[in-house]
């Protein structure tokens, strides 16, 4: 059963998630054969202080 773990910056709507996780889930059923009932996607939002990248917090750009 697979299972996906998406971390992204707080924000996104409830429409765009479930966007993602229509498509994500189809496309992973397709690929890895199997029904897409067992596959689960986890959404972690992080706050933008708690989240750096190129040595900078996303909160301070």
């Amino acid at each position: 059963m697979p299972m996906i773990k998406v971390e992204l910056l707080k924000g996104r709507s409830i429409e765009q998630k479930r966007e993602f996780a229509e498509i994500v889930t189809r496309e992973t059923a397709r690929i890895l054969k199997c029904r897409p009932e067992v596959v689960d996607i986890v959404f972690h939002d992080i706050e933008p202080h708690d989240w750096a990248n190129g040595g900078k917090l996303n909160a301070d750009k």
